[in-house]
């Protein structure tokens, strides 16, 4: 069987390219081909010699040239794209390139599906099938970083995709701690982010990494009732303790929380929702990220009204409270996490 290089350290890759009788500063040009100048082409390795190349193909596979992309959707104003994914072992994840002013950041999966059972998504309508390598989670930032070659590349990179990234901390760790070694993205902590529901064990142990990476926390309701059936992780994790753990990231590291919280017209789009949220995070060093729901038939959410919307953020503002609606990017392809990969597989079920 053939070994797999992508996301081995050079190092490693100098380990597995001498094994198979190349010299060592071989590995070297590769890792720079592969991680400076995404190419997966051992063929388009122009300084490496004939009889390298036969050997490389010969004993070697690449994962981006392994994975299978389903379906591709581009916004009609050219600043999102969305790919869905198939593994080589036949699972599908999904993930998007986001054009900002500021560069291009990629939205990443960590899981094949969710065990959240969030009701408002639809990433977690058929569970969590496995956890994804780090190697596969590095790998969407480099589909897209190929097809910008010659541009730029992919500068941020936001783990929010399908999948709770604390329940699979160590390979979410390392691929970050992949793309910011000076040889590959060179891309800064400060520049990434982990969205979570709320898994306090693993919002603890980035705590005691040290690294200043961003933390989003999955919120969505401040009413013990109501966020319990939005999200069950609740029972195990009570928002008031997250909260409380998020605080002591902050103040550990001085970075400002987000707390994402999606709107859901009559569930918790009130006056005193507003209220509610304003007093669990006022004197927090934290800003709110308000999104408007996106549809999802399947749980039958609707999203409220532009009235409504305005008189939460205004609410919180009075409150002093950092408040922000997210900047809607790719509305028109299917933009909300899980959405692309649950709609391609009920196509393939009634085909």
């Amino acid at each position: 069987m053939k070994q797999d290089l992508f996301g081995l350290t050079i190092e490693e890759l100098q380990e597995a390219l001498v094994a198979k009788g190349m010299k060592k500063f071989r590995a070297k040009q590769v890792f720079q081909w592969l991680y400076q100048k995404a190419v997966f082409d051992f063929s388009a390795m122009h300084n490496l010699g004939k009889a390298d190349i036969a050997l490389l193909k010969e004993n070697f596979t690449l994962l981006p040239r392994e994975i299978t992309i389903l379906r591709e959707q581009n916004s009609t104003d050219g600043m999102t794209s969305k790919l869905l994914l198939r593994l080589p072992d036949g699972n599908s994840v999904e993930t998007v390139l986001m054009h900002h002013d500021y560069g291009y950041s990629v939205c990443v999966s960590s899981q094949v599906g969710c065990d959240m059972h969030c009701a408002f998504c639809a990433s977690g309508l058929n569970g969590a099938v496995r956890n994804l390598t780090a190697a596969e989670i590095v790998a969407q930032v480099y589909l897209f970083n190929e097809r910008l070659r010659g541009e730029a590349m992919v500068s941020r990179v936001v783990v929010m995709g399908s999948g709770e990234p604390m329940l699979n901390y160590d390979a979410v760790i390392g691929a970050l701690d992949f793309l910011h070694r000076e040889d590959t993205c060179h891309m800064s902590y400060r520049n990434m982010t982990i969205s979570t529901c709320g898994i306090i064990p693993g919002i603890k142990r980035l705590e005691a990494e040290g690294k200043p990476i961003n933390l989003a926390i999955s919120l969505h309701a401040v009413k013990n009732e109501l966020r319990t059936a939005l999200m069950p992780v609740n029972k195990g994790f009570p928002f008031v303790d997250v909260i409380a753990a998020a605080e002591s990231y902050s103040q550990a590291g001085g970075r400002q929380v987000t707390y994402e919280y999606i709107l859901l017209k009559g569930k918790n789009d009130s006056v005193q929702d507003a209220e509610l949220l304003s007093n669990y995070l006022r004197f927090k060093h934290a800003s709110v990220n308000l999104i408007p729901a996106n549809p999802v038939p399947e749980q039958g959410f609707e999203r409220p009204s532009k009235q409504a919307i305005e008189r939460f953020v205004k609410v919180l503002q009075k409150n002093k409270v950092n408040a922000t609606v997210r900047k809607e990017m790719g509305k028109d392809i299917d933009a909300a996490c899980g959405q692309l990969r649950a709609k391609f597989a009920k196509e393939q079920e009634h085909k």
